[in-house]
Formats: structure tokens, C-alpha cells, sequence
């Protein structure tokens, strides 16, 4: 009989993380009062001896969207990250999954909470080198209790959709880096977690092969909704990947937003140094730019949404100088111009 259910899909649960510091020292919750007073890392490591490794960190991650926490070496990230499955312990705040904080579960909780709700990808892909593709991809699966022909059955279909059907007999040392990332992303999916932790997943890979994998990510992402939080180091994975972005200093998130809102907008000459370079045509959408008040009679059109990059793509294409902005239903909503696209394109940003 055919399924007639019309069950709706849970809405994906987002990630709240408050007033989160993680000290670490023998004396670590001692050192909070002094941290919020406004002692610096420096400071605290030499008065103290004791190493500030989150300070009052407040990022509300949202369900089905990809956030990325991105800063450079010792910023904090893969700290971070960790304390979202309790890998580590804060020593204050709160980690939120809905409204459960994980940091107050208890230790059955929080194991059910790693087997069915997280599952992690690493950046030096911890695959266990004496079994193939197929038993690494159903290890947490075996993990569950899950019966062995039904965890098979969904670990072939995600090694198929991360392209790599035909491999599942073979080693990690019979892959290249890339198939071996690609094992632990199918790893990953196939426990069918809400939540995707991602530490510096693609950082290990030829440029050419992190792209393959991003767009990998991407692809996945448009029809599983996952709540992924990923870490980076690298600006121009952080634009491409995420919805949200919060840029760590010294233990301390110095900007958060969107790409555009951090590129257009840098907090500080930081956050500026880091985005002089970027590719602005490839972050900044063409609604940014376009004049509101001016409608076109016919002519050319673009979406409403799409990167600047794109809408000049069409005007090299077409040889048109303007173009209505429109909406979904194809309503004019603003102009956008060469000269105002090549401009948005070209000029740095300033704090």
C-alpha cells in the first residue's frame, strides 16, 4: 500500500551558545571574575598561568543553515567547536541544542546526544585504517545498535551520493586525500544526526579538491538541511560556505553576520586587513546595490538574490548597460547599472 502520510519534517533545531568561557588552569573558574573584569590572554597566561581559551562567547547558530566559525591559528575555533558536543567542558556559559543545555546533561544524555544527534568530520579524516570504505562508513551506526544489513543499506547510498560508489571495498590507504574526506562526510551522514561539526574539514586538501568539496557540502546541504557548524581558517571557504560567519580574536568573536555584512561592514581594521582581498563580486548580492526607485521599461532582467558577479556576467553577455532587479514572481523591484556594479565590485571596504 502506498504512503499516504503527510507528516511534516521537523524544523531543523539551531545551536545557542551564551556567555561561554573556557579557561583552562588548575584554577580555572577563579579566573572567570578576572576575564570579565577585562584581563587579556596575555595577561591571564603571565600574572596567572592560565590560558583563556573562550571569552564570553554569544553566537545563536540557526537550524538548517551552515555557520562558520572562522579565525586564525590559536583564535579559539576548534575550541569552540569541541564544546558543542562536550568534548570539552566549559568553565561557565551555556550550550544550547533547543532548549537543553548540553553542558548540564548527565552522562547517558550526553552519549545519546554524540550517537544520535552530532556527528563530527576532522581535518586529518580519522578513517581506522584496517577497515574499508563500507565498515568505516557504518561504524557509528554499529555504534547505535543499528542491525548490520540495514546500516549497510544506508551507508551504500551516502557513499554513492559522496561519489564514491565502486570504493566500497577499498582501504584509506588506497585513497587519495579527497575520497578519504569524502568516506568521512558519508560517515557522518549516514548517522543521520541533526547536527554536522565540521573542524577544519577541507583544510588538509589541494585547492583544487577543497573546492570539489565544498561544492560537495553545498549540494548535500540544499536538500538535507543539516545544522553544520563549520571551522576554518580561510575567508574565501567561510564566504563560499557559510549563511552565518563569526570571526574569532584571541578567544573573543570581534564580528559576526553574514559575508556580505562582514565584507561591506568590517568591525575593525582586523576584520578590514582580512577582507581587502576578497572577491566582492562573488559576496555582495546585486539587492545591495541596485536603486529602488527607478523601474526600466523592458530590457534586460536579473533575479533578485543572485552575487554581483553574476548580474555582470549578464551585461557582458547582452551588452546592456541596465537591468531590472526583480522579484520571484518577476515584479520589478529596483535598477541596477553597470557602472554602479563595477563600482560595488572594486571599492574596499573601510571600518
Amino acid at each position: 500500500m502506498a504512503d499516504t502520510s503527510t507528516e511534516t519534517p521537523a524544523e531543523p533545531i539551531g545551536i545557542e551558545i551564551r556567555n561561554l568561557y573556557k579557561i583552562f588552569g588548575p584554577d580555572a573558574l577563579s579566573m572567570v571574575d578576572k576575564v570579565k573584569a577585562g584581563m587579556s590572554k596575555a595577561e591571564l597566561n603571565e600574572k596567572h598561568n592560565h590560558v583563556l581559551g573562550l571569552n564570553d562567547i554569544n553566537i545563536s547558530m540557526p537550524g538548517g543553515k551552515i555557520q562558520v566559525v572562522m579565525g586564525l591559528s590559536g583564535s579559539g575555533k576548534s575550541t569552540l567547536i569541541r564544546h558543542i558536543n562536550r568534548l570539552i567542558d566549559p568553565t561557565a556559559g551555556e550550550v544550547l541544542y533547543g532548549d537543553v543545555d548540553v553542558c548540564q546533561m548527565t552522562a547517558k544524555e550526553l552519549r545519546d546526544f554524540r550517537r544520535h544527534k552530532t556527528a563530527m568530520v576532522f581535518q586529518k579524516f580519522a578513517l581506522l585504517p584496517h577497515r574499508t570504505v563500507l565498515k568505516n562508513t557504518v561504524y557509528g551506526l554499529e555504534v547505535q545498535g543499528v542491525p548490520a544489513k540495514e546500516a549497510a543499506k544506508r551507508a551504500e547510498r551516502w557513499i554513492a551520493r559522496v561519489g564514491l560508489e565502486g570504493f566500497e571495498d577499498n582501504y584509506p590507504n588506497q585513497l587519495s586525500g579527497g575520497m578519504q574526506q569524502r568516506v568521512g562526510l558519508a560517515r557522518a551522514l549516514t548517522n543521520d544526526a541533526d547536527i554536522l561539526l565540521m573542524d577544519e574539514a577541507f583544510s588538509a586538501l589541494d585547492p583544487l579538491i577543497r573546492m570539489d568539496m565544498q561544492t560537495v557540502l553545498l549540494d548535500l546541504q540544499e536538500e538535507l538541511q543539516k545544522t553544520i557548524v563549520f571551522i576554518t581558517h580561510d575567508l574565501d571557504e567561510a564566504l563560499r560556505l557559510g549563511d552565518r560567519i563569526a570571526i574569532l580574536r584571541d578567544g573573543a568573536v570581534v564580528q559576526q553576520g553574514t559575508g556580505q555584512e562582514i565584507v561591506l561592514r568590517p568591525a575593525d581594521e582586523y576584520i578590514a586587513n582580512f577582507v581587502k582581498e576578497v572577491n566582492r563580486g562573488r559576496v555582495i548580492l546585486v539587492d545591495t546595490v541596485m536603486d529602488r526607485e527607478r523601474r526600466l521599461e523592458g530590457g534586460l532582467t536579473v533575479p533578485s538574490g543572485i552575487l554581483l558577479e553574476e548580474a555582470a556576467r549578464s551585461f557582458a553577455d547582452t551588452g546592456e548597460s541596465k537591468a531590472n532587479v526583480v522579484d520571484r514572481h518577476g515584479a520589478p523591484i529596483g535598477v541596477l547599472t553597470v557602472q554602479d556594479t563595477i563600482t560595488a565590485m572594486v571599492t574596499p571596504a573601510t571600518h
